[in-house]
């Protein structure tokens, strides 16, 4: 069964943001466009890419009222040492969420039952709280904060726009589709 369109699950987790610990419930999440990042482990090896990608592009998902949130079975305080031993971790502004129960993993599908740790997901979520993209790598499969900035503008266009799609690669001005009759084997 797929996860699109259906709401987030009820959730409590303790995040390291900002230098601090902080709780973070889905209730938190709705009333604003959200990203769920999951990531197997911190102190490993495609992990601080992706996050530091992440950290990167952030600036540009704040501009479009979007929150980004990272997930790992971690707890926060392993969050936080790896924060202060990584000046990659360290330049993260966004929510680390620890969920050491793996109760968000599962919520979202990406829980390995066997390792205790969570696959490569990819998440937005909009202001009522419904997933509307949803992408899992393997764990060896490192992501691009860019190429889900561009689906997250993709969303939040359709979402502002009813009866319009975004076609491939579309990119942020560019020409959308109206689906209609017409349109059928013309493209």
């Amino acid at each position: 069964m797929s996860l699109i369109n259906t709401e987030i699950k009820p959730f409590k987790s303790t995040a390291f943001h900002n230098g601090k610990f902080v709780d973070v419930t889905e209730a938190d999440v709705k009333g604003k466009w959200s990203v769920f990042f999951f990531y197997p482990a911190d102190f490993t090896f495609v992990c601080p890419t992706e996050l530091g990608d992440m950290a990167d592009v952030y600036p540009e998902f704040q501009k479009l009222g979007v929150e980004v949130y990272s997930v790992s079975t971690d707890t926060h305080f392993v969050h936080k040492a790896w924060a202060d031993a990584s000046d990659t971790i360290k330049k993260i502004k966004y929510p680390m969420l620890g969920d050491p129960t793996g109760t968000i993993s599962r919520n979202f599908d990406v829980m390995i039952e066997e390792a205790g740790l969570a696959l490569r997901g990819t998440f937005v979520v909009n202001p009522e709280g419904q997933i509307k993209v949803a992408e899992i790598h393997d764990l060896g499969i490192g992501r691009d904060a860019s190429e889900l900035l561009r689906k997250v503008k993709a969303a939040q266009y359709v979402a502002s726009h009813p009866g319009e799609v975004c076609p491939a690669k579309w990119q942020e001005g560019a020409e959308t589709l109206k689906p209609s009759l017409d349109l059928v084997g013309k493209i």
